[in-house]
């Protein structure tokens, strides 16, 4: 993809830079040649002429087409924005994406309309609707084949979309890789906010800037001279972008990658910065960061990292002064203290996070607290103090959204209040609770939060196991198993050795051989 200003890539840009000042004339300004000498000498010896550029043929979809029916353009976009509602998904659609999309410009969509289609016709998939496969489109491939097509070089503009071009976004520490993937087109700018992206190891490099190679993009960065918007707007997106991935595909292959990112963050903060806005801005970002880090360090089995990144948050907050950045790395500390087996400090860190987030608006994040305190009294056995927090964060979570709710809680619904608390019940030892409030948030989770559907039924399973439902815990065991195909998680791994430790004894009960074998090759 190309970005103006911006090179292909480390090690192409010198060399592609110096071929094209060799074969290129000066541009003349209107008045004349910058430089006659020049117009002169390209007079005598013109350039090559650039080869020709290959476009992709745009076929109209017609499929998609059949699927609007007698409705105007309009109002099937009006029908596309309201099934975006029904799902929580945010998509500017009008009548000139319709027109894009059944003209053929717009080949495949993006990851925010696609949830959104299949939500309007289930059991449809893409091609059914008319699209081509997404690796036929965009990423490396889309790319490779463009170039063995004829298409312009490495530099030149990406072609293999038939999509316009999308504007540079920074330069520095997160350009140009970061910015190729969060700016596709002009059509995902829904991406930016909520889209999903695919995984496997390139697509999780390309999407942070961490592009293979003896060292990584962000690991030894040219930093600008002072920090500017572009930068703080490119760590943002950088949390935004990691959050995404962990929801889709879970921490186990993130966690390293994005520690990279994070080390860049925190290098921009040693930059001059002009603005005291921006400052703030990159404080908020690189402590964000720092909590996303030690999110997929905790889901990824390794607790003292964790640690020491949410240690990292905290001290970012307190210097920034940021409330709100306090309250998160409190919260996820209370979380990380619980599993870790300290629910003493889990306590602490929940009520400390509330302090922080009284002044802050916001009720369903003091739910959240209140239930990380719940899950610190259940680890100490205080049954009374669990309930009294668990009924608090009912109380504050039926209050419902408030506009000052932080960005990064869009994961907690309903359905991750339910898998709290059945997390709760489970630790106080009563399994036939926690396994209806287990039920309740596999049945309430959104398909898009992967990772959490596949944590949750792991949670279901291992209740159903305790409370001696060997037959159902094995099949919920085995649709986890089913769901770790595309979410890499040791947490919840863990979970599933645990329950296939409970259901040993069960060896000669439906589903239990299938679940074990499964576990074995997880």
């Amino acid at each position: 993809m190309y970005l103006p200003g911006m090179a292909s890539s480390p090690s192409t840009s010198s060399s592609t830079a110096s071929r094209s000042a060799s074969a290129r004339p000066s541009a003349p300004t209107p008045s004349g040649p910058a430089d006659p000498a020049a117009a002169n000498s390209a007079t005598a010896v013109p350039a090559p002429a650039a080869p020709a550029r290959r476009q992709p043929a745009t076929r109209p979809n017609t499929a998609f087409r059949r699927l609007r029916g007698s409705r105007s353009p309009s109002e099937f976009a009006a029908a596309v924005r309201r099934a975006a509602r029904e799902i929580g998904e945010q998509v500017s659609c009008d009548a000139r994406y319709i027109g894009r999309v059944e003209a053929g410009a717009i080949r495949c969509p993006n990851y925010a309309y696609e949830r959104v289609f299949l939500h309007m016709f289930p059991g449809r998939t893409l091609a059914d609707l008319g699209f081509a496969p997404r690796e036929a489109v965009r990423g490396r491939g889309a790319r490779e084949r463009g170039r063995h097509e004829g298409d312009t070089a490495a530099t030149g503009p990406r072609a293999s979309s038939g999509e316009p071009d999308a504007p540079e976004v920074t330069a520095g520490l997160f350009a140009p890789r970061l910015a190729e993937t969060l700016f596709h087109t002009d059509e995902e700018s829904d991406v930016l906010r909520r889209a999903f992206m695919t995984g496997g190891p390139a697509a999780l490099a390309a999407s942070l800037g961490l592009g293979p190679g003896p060292a990584d993009a962000l690991a030894t960065p040219d930093l600008p001279a002072r920090a500017g918007e572009s930068e703080a707007h490119a760590v943002e997106q950088a949390v935004r972008h990691i959050r995404l991935l962990d929801d889709q595909h879970g921490a186990d292959s993130l966690f390293q990658r994005a520690g990279t990112a994070l080390r860049g963050a925190y290098r921009l903060l040693d930059t001059g910065i002009r603005r005291q806005s921006v400052a703030d801005r990159l404080h908020s970002g690189a402590g964000e960061l720092a909590i996303s880090v030690g999110w997929l360090a905790h889901d990824s089995g390794q607790l003292e990292d964790a640690r020491s990144h949410y240690a990292e948050a905290l001290a970012t907050a307190r210097v920034a002064k940021d409330a709100g950045l306090e309250a998160h790395a409190f919260c996820n500390t209370a979380f990380l203290a619980r599993d870790a087996g300290r629910p003493r400090e889990a306590v602490r860190a929940a009520q400390a996070g509330q302090l922080a987030a009284a002044g802050l608006g916001s009720p369903r994040l003091l739910a959240l607290l209140s239930l990380r305190e719940a899950g610190g009294r259940s680890g100490l056995g205080d049954r009374s103090g669990c309930q009294e927090a668990l009924g608090r964060a009912h109380d504050l979570f039926a209050r419902g959204p408030s506009d000052t709710d932080p960005e990064w809680m869009t994961f907690f619904g309903e359905a991750e209040l339910a898998g709290l608390e059945a997390q709760c019940w489970a630790a106080l030892g009563d399994f036939g609770r926690a396994s209806v409030c287990a039920r309740r948030a596999v049945e309430l989770q959104p398909p898009h939060f992967a990772r959490n559907r596949a944590l949750f039924t792991a949670e279901l399973a291992d209740d159903l196991a305790a409370s001696r439902a060997p037959e159902e815990a094995a099949a919920q065991g085995v649709r986890a198993l089913d769901l770790l195909a595309s979410v890499h998680s040791t947490r919840i791994r863990t979970m599933l050795r645990r329950t296939a430790a409970r259901l040993l004894p069960h060896q000669r009960e439906p589903h239990v051989p299938d679940f074990l074998e499964g576990v074995r090759g997880a």
